[in-house]
C-alpha cells in the first residue's frame, strides 16, 4: 500500500515537472519573435490562390507568407463545438441549430473538413510569427448563446495554452467584456465603430478594429486612440490607394484580402523611412472646402493672371468648387461672372500649408475639352528673391485640352521661365489622364525637383550653383488647384464652348517630409 502511494505520488511530481503551467508556458513563448509589419489575412491567405476562407490552408498560407495576424471567425454548434466560419449558415444547414456531426459532412472545396477552433489553433501555435486574430460571431438566437461563445473560446485557448497567439476581437461588446471578466491579461478589440479611445481603455479593451470610413471620417481617431494607448485595426481594406493612406498615418494593423499587395507596400515604405506625413486633405466632407487648410485666390481675376486666362476665379462658391462623393470637384462653367464669359475655381494653401522641401502628390482625375488648363502647383509664399519669376515655380501637374494624353512638370526661374523660352520641364503620356485618377507627385530636396506618375520618374531639375537666379528652391512654397479657361497655353487653339461644365477632380492632397 505504502508502495503504491510512493508510485502514484513520484508520477504526479514528474507529470507536474514536465507539463508547465499556462503561466509557466506563456513567458517561455518569446514575444519579439511575432511579426511587426502589420498585416493582417482576412480570413487567413486565401484570395489569390482560391483557398476556402477560415480553412487550415488558408491559414498556412498566411503563415507562409509572414504577415503578422491571421483573422479567422468562430462560432458555437448545437452540441457546443467551436467551429470557423464566417456565414451564420453553412451548406445550408444553421450552425447554432446543428451538431458538428451534420457539419462535418460537407467539406470546403479544398476537401478539408470543416476546422474546428482546436484544430485551427494546434495548427497556428506550431509557429511563432503570426499571431491569431479569433473573431466571435455573436449568437443570433440569445446574448447568453453569445457569453457562453465567449466563455468556450476562453476556455478553449487557456486550456492548450494559446494564449500568446491570439488576440479576441468582436462586434459585440458584451462578448469582449466578457473575455475580459474571465481572463484580464487578455488582448481584445472591438469592431462596431462606436466606443471612443478613452471609453475602449476604461472598460479594459485593448484596441479598436474599425471600418476604414470610421477612421477616415475623424481624422484625429488614430492619434487620440495612440494617446489612450489603444491599439488600432483597419478593415477590410483592399484598395491599394487605402492602404497607402493608412501606412503614412502608422496604424497599427491593416486588415486585408491582399496581404501579397500589402506586404510590398509595407516593405516599400520599410526601404524610405524617413518621409513622414505633415499635411494633407482627403476632401471626406461635403460642402465647401476646409477654409483652415484652403484659401481662394482672385488676386489676377481683372488682368486674367499675366496669361490672357477667360475665366473669373469666385470666392467659396459650390457651383464652383465643391466636396462631394469623398472627392474635391473644381468646375469651370460657361457663364458670364464679373466681365467673364466662364467662373472656376483656385485654391491655395499660403500661410496655411507652406513647406520648404518635400514629398507633394496629388491624386486627380483631368477634365477634357479644348480651352481646359488645369494645374496643380506652386509658388514661393515670401518671394524671397522678389516676384515671379524670380522667387521661382514649381508645376508638378499642368494639363491642356488639346492635348489630352500628355500631362507636364516644369519649374520656371529668373534663369529658367516660359516668356524667355527657356523654362524646363518635360511632358508624359498619360492616355488616361482625363478618365481615370493618377497619382501625380513631386519631390523636392535642397539639391533637386524630381516628378513622377504613379510612381514612375519622368522628370527632375537639378540646383546648379549660379546662385538663385537658377536655383530659389531654397524657400517656402506653398500649393495650388486650380483649373483655367484659356489663356496663352490652354487657349492656344481655342476654346470648346460645348463641352462645358469642366471638371479638375482631386481625391487628396499629401504632404510629406523628413
Amino acid at each position: 500500500m505504502q508502495k503504491t502511494i510512493f508510485l502514484t505520488f513520484s508520477v504526479f511530481l514528474f507529470l507536474t515537472f514536465i507539463q508547465p503551467s499556462a503561466a509557466q508556458t506563456n513567458s517561455a513563448i518569446n514575444q519579439g519573435n511575432f511579426l511587426k509589419n502589420g498585416v493582417v489575412a482576412h480570413r487567413g491567405a486565401w484570395k489569390k490562390d482560391g483557398l476556402p476562407q477560415n480553412s487550415i490552408a488558408s491559414l498556412k498560407k498566411a503563415i507562409s507568407l509572414e504577415v503578422a495576424g491571421s483573422e479567422f471567425d468562430v462560432q458555437l454548434t448545437a452540441d457546443g463545438v467551436l467551429v470557423l466560419n464566417h456565414d451564420p449558415v453553412y451548406e445550408g444547414l444553421h450552425i447554432e441549430k446543428t451538431k458538428y456531426s451534420g457539419l462535418k459532412k460537407y467539406p470546403l472545396k479544398n476537401g478539408e473538413v470543416l476546422p474546428t477552433l482546436d484544430n485551427y489553433l494546434k495548427i497556428g501555435m506550431k509557429q511563432q510569427k503570426t499571431r491569431l486574430i479569433l473573431e466571435l460571431k455573436p449568437s443570433q438566437i440569445s446574448k447568453e448563446r453569445s457569453l457562453l461563445l465567449a466563455q468556450k473560446a476562453v476556455a478553449k485557448v487557456n486550456k492548450i495554452r494559446a494564449q500568446p497567439w491570439i488576440t479576441y476581437i468582436s462586434f459585440d461588446y458584451d462578448i469582449l467584456k466578457e473575455i475580459v471578466r474571465l481572463d484580464p491579461s487578455a488582448k481584445t478589440m472591438y469592431l462596431n465603430g462606436n466606443v471612443s479611445p478613452e471609453q475602449l481603455k476604461a472598460d479594459g479593451i485593448s484596441g479598436a478594429d474599425y471600418h476604414f470610413n470610421v477612421f477616415k471620417k475623424d481624422e484625429q481617431w488614430i492619434g487620440n486612440a495612440r494617446k489612450a494607448g489603444i491599439e488600432t485595426n483597419v478593415w477590410t481594406v483592399n484598395d491599394p490607394l487605402l492602404m497607402d493612406y493608412f501606412l503614412a498615418r502608422d496604424i497599427d494593423y491593416i486588415t486585408t484580402d491582399e496581404p501579397e499587395i500589402l506586404l510590398k507596400k509595407v516593405a516599400e515604405k520599410e526601404q524610405n523611412p524617413n518621409w513622414k506625413l505633415v499635411w494633407f486633405d482627403e476632401f471626406n466632407t461635403t460642402g465647401l472646402p476646409d477654409s483652415t487648410k484652403w484659401n481662394y485666390d482672385t488676386r489676377g481675376n481683372t488682368y486674367g493672371w499675366g496669361n490672357n486666362e477667360a475665366q473669373w476665379y469666385n470666392v467659396a462658391n459650390l457651383k464652383n468648387t465643391q466636396l462631394t462623393d469623398g472627392t474635391l470637384k473644381i468646375i469651370a462653367r460657361q457663364e458670364p461672372t464679373s466681365g467673364k464669359k466662364y467662373s472656376s475655381g483656385r485654391l491655395t494653401t499660403k500661410s496655411k500649408g507652406d513647406w520648404k522641401y518635400g514629398k507633394f502628390e496629388v491624386r486627380a482625375k483631368l477634365p477634357s475639352g479644348k480651352g481646359t488648363w488645369p494645374a496643380i502647383w506652386m509658388l514661393s509664399s515670401d518671394n524671397t528673391y522678389g516676384g515671379w519669376p524670380k522667387s521661382g515655380e514649381i508645376d508638378i501637374m499642368e494639363h491642356v485640352g488639346y492635348d489630352p494624353d500628355s500631362v507636364h512638370s516644369t519649374v520656371h526661374t529668373q534663369k529658367y521661365n516660359h516668356t524667355k523660352g527657356t523654362q524646363v520641364g518635360k511632358a508624359i503620356a498619360v492616355k488616361t489622364a482625363i478618365s481615370q485618377f493618377h497619382v501625380y507627385t513631386t519631390e523636392w530636396d535642397e539639391n533637386e525637383i524630381r516628378s513622377y506618375v504613379d510612381g514612375i520618374l519622368y522628370f527632375s531639375f537639378q540646383k546648379e550653383d549660379s546662385g538663385f537666379d537658377a536655383w530659389p528652391f531654397d524657400q517656402p512654397f506653398h500649393l495650388i488647384l486650380n483649373l483655367a479657361i484659356g489663356g496663352g497655353w490652354g487657349g492656344k487653339h481655342g476654346i470648346d464652348d460645348s463641352k462645358f461644365p469642366h471638371t479638375l477632380e482631386v481625391d487628396y492632397v499629401r504632404v510629406y517630409q523628413k
